[in-house]
C-alpha cells in the first residue's frame, strides 16, 4: 500500500495539468448539476417558492365580527401572526370583466408574515389612493399597475381605484365563480368602500405544519365558533396549484435525468481519458513488479481524491456564490436555499456524483490493471487506418491537406470514435429537446388556436337588463375585430355506468361550426357527431369512430365520436358537438355563453372594452384561459438549462480535444517529418475537432427534434390535452445551435492545436512508447 501511495503521489506531481483539469471538470459538473436542481426546485413548485419567500401563513381565519385575536400568538406551535386585517367585500370591474374581491386594510409597509410579493408596480402609498391585487385576480381582470378599476362596495356605490401593484400570495388562487379574490387597500380606502364591514382576517404561521388541524381547533375555540366564518389551510392552496406543479415537475424531471446522464458521461470520459493517456506508465509499473491490484488501487485512490476535491469545490461555489449569479439562475439558487429538501439535495447530489465517479474510475482502473507490461506494444500497433482512395483523390483535387488530415483524424474507423461522438451529441440532444419545449410554449402564446383555444373572449349575458337573442348577436359582432361569434352551452353528463361525470359541450351551429383543433379524424359536421379530448377517450376506453352513450339530466344522449380534438380544459374529459345536436334532445335549450374569435392581430383587451362600453356594463366578458399561463415559469428555467447543458458539453469537448491530440502524437511527429508546417498541423487538429463536433451536432440535433416532439406529445397525452401539440423550432434556430457547437469546438481546439504544433520533435519521441 505504501508503494501504491508513493506512486500515486509521484504521478500527481508529474501530471499536474491533467490533475487540475480533472478536478476542475468535476467541480464544474457538480456546480452544473446543483444549479439544475436549484432551477427545477424553483420552477416546478411555484406555490412552495412563494410560500417560502413570503413567510406564508399555514392557516387563515376569517371572522364575521371583530374578535380578540391578540391571544392567538400565545397558542402553542404558533411562530408568527399576520394581521388581523379588517376586510370588506366588493365587486371589481375592468373592461367588462367582473370579479368579487375581499379587500384587506393594510399599512404602507408589507407585513413580515404572509408578506405579499410585489411583482409589478409598488406597494400601497399614502400619497395616492391605490389598490394592490393578487396576481391571479389581476390576470382575470386584465389589470396592470396604473389601470383604473370600478369598485362597488356593500352599499352599491361605484368608485374608481388606481391599481398600484400586483402581488403574489401563497393563498388559494382566484377562479371565476369561486371564492372572492384578494386585494389590499389602505384603512381609509376600505372605510369609504365598505364602511359597515366588521369582518377580519388573520394568518397564523406554525412551527410544525403537521399541527395545522390541532392549531385550528385551538384557534376556533379561543375565538368562538360562532364568530369564525371560514378557515383556509395551506394544504388547500397547495392542492389547487398541484396540477401545474405536476405538469412542470414531469417536464423538468426528464430534463434533470438528461442533464445527470450527460454529466455522468462527461465525468467518466475525463477520467477514462486520463487513464488511457498513462498506458505507458502502467506498463512500466507492471514491468518493475506492480500487481494489477496495486495499479487499480492507485488509480482509485487518485481519482477518488480528485472527485472529493472537485465535488467540494463545486458545492462550496454554489453554496457561497450561487445566489450572486445574475439573472434567473442566481435568483433560483438564492431561493432554493430556503426551500424544503435543500440540505438533502446539497448532500445527496454530490454524494451520488462521487459514487458515479468511483464507478467510472473502477471500470477504467480495471482496464488499466489488464494492460500488458510491454511498453513498446502501443507503438507497434498502427494508430490509424491507411489513407482511403477518397482522401487521395481529395488531395489530388487540391483540397487543403489540413481538411483531409482533419477528416481522417476525426473518423479513424475505431469503435471509440462512435463513443466520443455519442458523448458530445447527448448535451446537444438535451439542448434541442429544451428548444422544442420552448417553441411549443411560444406556439401556445402566439397561436392559441393550434392548441384548442381559437376563441380569445367568452361573453355571458346574465346581468339584469342584458341583451338577448338577435340584439345580443348584433352587439357581439359589431366590433370590427370580431371575426366570428359562436354560441355555446356546457352541461355535466354521467358516463356509462354512472361512475363519474364528464363535460358535454355544444359549440357553434351546423351552419357556422366552431373551429375545433382536430388532430385525428375529422370535425363534427353531421347529426349526432362529436369530437372528444384525449382524457375522455382514455376515461371511457374508446377510440375515434366509436359511439358513446351518456346521461344528461336524466335523458340519454348518444354521440358518434368522429375526431379527437386538443382540449386544454378539464383534463381533456370533454366531448363537444354542435348546439343544434343538443337542441334536438332539449328544444328549450338556450346558449349560456358566446365564444368570440378575433381577427389576426386584434387586441382582446380593446375588444373587451368596446363591448363593455357598447353594452353599458350588462355583459360579463372574460379572456379565455390559455394553457401557456400555467407553464410560463418554465421559460426562464429552460433558458438556464440550456446554459447548464452547454457547460457540460464544453467540459466533454475539452476532454475529447485533449484525448485526440494525445492519441495522435505519433501522427503529428510523422507530419512534421514529411514537411508540414506548424500552421498546417494546427489546422488539421482544429479541423478534426470541427468535423467531430459537426457530426455530433447533426446527430444530437436530429435526435433531439424527434425526442423533444415525442416527449411533449407524451406529456400532452398524459395530461389529457392530447398529442399533436409539439412544435419544432425554426430551422434557422437549429442551424444556429449546430453552428455554435462547431464554432465552439474550433475555438476550444485552437489553443491546444497551436501548442502541439510548436512542440519540438524530441519532445514527441516519448509518445512513440
Amino acid at each position: 500500500m505504501r508503494a501504491t501511495l508513493r506512486w500515486a503521489h509521484a504521478d500527481l506531481r508529474a501530471h499536474r495539468g491533467q490533475s487540475v483539469f480533472v478536478v476542475l471538470a468535476s467541480a464544474g459538473i457538480i456546480a452544473s448539476l446543483l444549479l439544475a436542481v436549484a432551477l427545477f426546485s424553483y420552477a416546478a413548485n411555484p406555490w412552495q417558492r412563494i410560500f417560502t419567500q413570503s413567510q406564508g401563513a399555514h392557516v387563515w381565519l376569517h371572522t364575521r365580527v371583530a374578535a380578540d385575536m391578540g391571544t392567538l400568538s400565545e397558542l402553542d406551535g404558533v411562530a408568527g401572526v399576520s394581521g388581523p386585517y379588517r376586510t370588506g367585500q366588493a365587486t371589481l370591474e375592468s373592461r367588462g370583466v367582473r370579479a368579487n374581491v375581499a379587500l384587506r386594510a393594510a399599512g404602507t409597509r408589507p407585513p413580515e408574515i404572509a408578506r405579499p410579493l410585489v411583482t409589478e408596480g409598488n406597494w400601497l402609498d399614502t400619497q395616492a389612493e391605490g389598490l394592490v391585487l393578487e396576481s391571479s385576480l389581476a390576470r382575470v381582470l386584465w389589470a396592470e399597475p396604473g389601470d383604473t378599476l370600478t369598485v362597488a362596495g356593500s352599499d352599491g356605490t361605484a368608485r374608481t381605484l388606481r391599481v398600484a401593484g400586483v402581488a403574489e400570495a401563497a393563498e388559494p388562487r382566484y377562479r371565476p365563480g369561486g371564492e372572492p379574490g384578494i386585494g389590499w387597500v389602505l384603512p381609509g380606502t376600505l372605510d369609504r368602500i365598505a364602511p359597515r364591514s366588521t369582518s377580519h382576517s388573520v394568518g397564523l404561521r406554525l412551527d410544525d405544519p403537521d399541527d395545522t388541524d390541532f392549531t385550528v381547533q385551538q384557534a376556533v375555540t379561543l375565538l368562538g365558533a360562532d364568530r369564525v366564518a371560514q378557515v383556509t389551510k395551506w394544504q388547500q392552496a397547495r392542492a389547487e396549484a398541484g396540477g401545474d406543479e405536476r405538469l412542470l415537475g414531469q417536464l423538468f424531471a426528464v430534463f434533470g435525468l438528461g442533464a445527470l446522464l450527460a454529466a455522468a458521461l462527461a465525468a467518466s470520459g475525463a477520467i477514462s481519458a486520463r487513464i488511457r493517456g498513462q498506458l505507458r506508465d502502467i506498463s512500466i509499473l507492471k514491468a518493475i513488479g506492480f500487481t494489477p491490484g496495486q495499479v487499480v488501487r492507485g488509480f482509485l485512490v487518485q481519482h477518488l481524491a480528485f472527485a472529493l476535491l472537485g465535488v467540494t469545490l463545486g458545492t462550496a461555489a454554489i453554496a457561497l456564490l450561487g445566489a450572486r449569479i445574475p439573472g434567473p439562475i442566481g435568483e433560483a439558487a438564492g431561493v432554493w436555499q430556503d426551500l424544503p429538501g435543500h440540505t438533502a439535495l446539497m448532500i445527496g447530489v454530490p454524494s451520488g456524483a462521487v459514487l458515479l465517479i468511483a464507478t467510472a474510475t473502477s471500470l477504467a482502473a480495471w482496464r488499466a490493471g489488464r494492460v500488458p507490461p510491454v511498453p513498446v506494444a502501443r507503438a507497434a500497433l498502427p494508430s490509424a487506418a491507411p489513407m482511403t482512395g477518397l482522401g487521395r483523390r481529395a488531395l489530388g483535387m487540391g483540397v487543403p491537406p489540413a481538411l483531409v488530415l482533419g477528416w481522417r483524424a476525426a473518423f479513424p474507423r475505431r469503435p471509440r470514435t462512435l463513443i466520443t461522438v455519442a458523448r458530445l451529441a447527448l448535451p446537444l440532444l438535451m439542448i434541442t429537446v429544451a428548444l422544442v419545449a420552448w417553441s411549443t410554449l411560444d406556439m401556445f402564446r402566439s397561436r392559441p388556436a393550434d392548441v384548442g383555444v381559437p376563441a380569445a373572449l367568452t361573453v355571458r349575458a346574465e346581468q339584469p337588463g342584458s341583451l338577448t337573442g338577435q340584439d345580443l348577436q348584433r352587439a357581439l359582432t359589431a366590433p370590427p375585430d370580431v371575426a366570428a361569434v359562436h354560441p355555446g352551452v356546457e352541461v355535466a353528463a354521467l358516463v356509462p355506468g354512472q361512475t363519474g361525470t364528464i363535460t358535454l359541450r355544444g359549440l357553434g351551429t351546423a351552419r357556422a361550426p366552431y373551429p375545433f383543433t382536430v388532430v385525428e379524424g375529422r370535425p363534427a359536421d353531421g347529426p349526432d357527431e362529436a369530437v372528444a379530448g384525449q382524457g375522455l377517450l382514455d376515461l371511457l376506453d374508446v377510440r375515434v369512430g366509436d359511439w358513446v352513450r351518456m346521461t344528461v339530466e336524466g335523458r340519454p344522449q348518444i354521440l358518434h365520436i368522429v375526431g379527437r380534438s386538443i382540449e386544454p380544459e378539464a383534463g381533456g374529459r370533454v366531448i363537444s358537438t354542435t348546439i343544434d345536436t343538443l337542441e334536438e334532445r332539449d328544444p328549450a335549450l338556450r346558449p349560456d355563453f358566446y365564444h368570440l374569435v378575433l381577427r389576426p392581430g386584434a387586441e382582446p383587451r380593446a375588444v373587451s372594452s368596446a363591448l363593455a362600453e357598447a353594452a353599458g356594463g350588462a355583459l360579463e366578458i372574460r379572456e379565455t384561459p390559455n394553457p401557456a399561463d400555467r407553464l410560463e415559469p418554465a421559460r426562464g428555467v429552460i433558458a438556464a438549462l440550456v446554459g447548464v447543458l452547454a457547460l457540460i458539453g464544453l467540459t466533454e469537448l475539452l476532454t475529447v480535444i485533449g484525448t485526440g491530440v494525445r492519441d495522435r502524437g505519433r501522427d503529428l511527429l510523422a507530419l512534421k517529418a514529411i514537411g508540414l508546417t506548424p500552421r498546417q498541423i494546427s489546422s488539421a487538429i482544429v479541423a478534426a475537432a470541427g468535423f467531430t463536433a459537426l457530426l455530433a451536432a447533426g446527430i444530437g440535433t436530429g435526435l433531439g427534434v424527434l425526442s423533444g416532439s415525442w416527449l411533449v406529445d407524451t406529456q400532452g397525452r398524459s395530461s389529457g390535452m392530447g398529442a399533436g401539440i409539439a412544435h419544432v423550432p425554426p430551422t434557422l434556430l437549429l442551424a444556429s445551435v449546430m453552428a455554435g457547437a462547431v464554432l465552439g469546438a474550433v475555438a476550444a481546439a485552437a489553443v491546444p492545436a497551436t501548442r502541439t504544433a510548436r512542440r519540438r520533435l524530441a519532445d514527441s519521441l516519448t509518445e512513440t512508447l
